[in-house]
């Protein structure tokens, strides 16, 4: 009976150890083969960006700092001349920074109004939100020239970039206002009473007591809001005259555009510089995202 036992024990064992290996193939099938594409995108970038030449697309032959001159000097592909790139990096910055302060702070408004303020309309305009966010920005590209040019932001230079900071930030406010509302939703009612029986008004229980209860979603939206502004093409490309207006994600552009004159390892490293802020936000930030799901705050 005792040796029946065992046999049982034992097959047990194997069959858990099975089922956790299939478990682990699944996990590996799942999020570890999708990603290869994406790691050797990477390894590209790094292999093509500090070697002159490369084998099998990854491989680097010889090293060489030369496809990075674009930081310190004035730089050719093909027959164009480009200026330094840090002015164009200081406009994309702009830019990025620009929508990510406008987002915030009209979206944590609006998300708190829509959370603790009763009024007519209320669940319609939530509804409409997200309706709103659905709508694609790229059919009012002719209208919103139309608004530009008669407000007289088209062809202005950083008056355009702040006429695009606006257009962006106000497509993007909807969702982050949604987002952020789940938020204050999580937040109690008593504490708020509590700071409104003190004597405290409306905006100051919205500035000192609500607000720092939700910093980690302010902070998610900031850090999506800036990642939106700092990979803007669209508007940018079709709204801003002049190259010393340009942010990269345009720059980018016209460097594949030189076609058979491109220099892959300049583009390469141009490439990896514009991802590094990228990089920076999500390994500061990975922990504060692993907290946040659409709608409150994962505890």
């Amino acid at each position: 009976m005792s040796r029946l036992s065992r046999e049982e024990l034992a097959r047990r064992k194997m069959h858990a150890r099975i089922r956790t290996i299939i478990k682990y193939v699944i996990v590996i099938v799942v999020a570890v083969i999708p990603l290869i594409p994406v790691w050797v995108m990477f390894l590209w970038l790094l292999a093509q960006s500090f070697s002159a030449k490369v084998t099998f697309g990854v491989i680097p032959q010889v090293f060489t700092l030369e496809n990075w001159k674009f930081l310190w000097a004035p730089f050719k592909m093909g027959l164009k001349e480009y200026p330094n790139i840090w002015p164009i990096t200081m406009n994309t910055l702009f830019l990025a920074l620009g929508v990510a302060a406008l987002e915030v702070l009209i979206s944590s408004m609006a998300g708190y109004a829509l959370s603790r303020m009763n009024f007519p309309g209320r669940i319609g305009l939530m509804q409409f939100i997200i309706a709103l966010h659905a709508f694609p920005s790229v059919i009012l590209l002719i209208a919103l020239f139309i608004i530009l040019n008669k407000m007289g932001l088209y062809g202005k230079g950083y008056m355009t970039l702040l006429g695009i900071i606006i257009i962006k930030a106000g497509l993007e406010i909807p969702m982050a206002s949604w987002i952020i509302k789940g938020f204050f939703d999580a937040i109690p009612w008593d504490l708020e009473w509590a700071a409104l029986v003190d004597g405290c008004t409306r905006w100051r229980v919205w500035r000192s007591v609500i607000l720092p209860l939700v910093l980690p979603g302010i902070g998610a939206i900031s850090i999506f809001a800036f990642l939106s502004g700092w990979a803007e093409f669209l508007l940018v490309y079709t709204y801003v005259v002049g190259e010393e207006y340009y942010t990269l994600p345009v720059l980018i552009y016209y460097l594949i555009g030189e076609l058979k004159f491109v220099n892959w390892g300049m583009l390469a490293a141009v490439g990896l510089f514009f991802t590094i802020p990228t990089l920076i936000f999500f390994s500061t930030t990975q922990k504060l995202l692993l907290r946040i799901y659409v709608g409150g705050v994962k505890r």
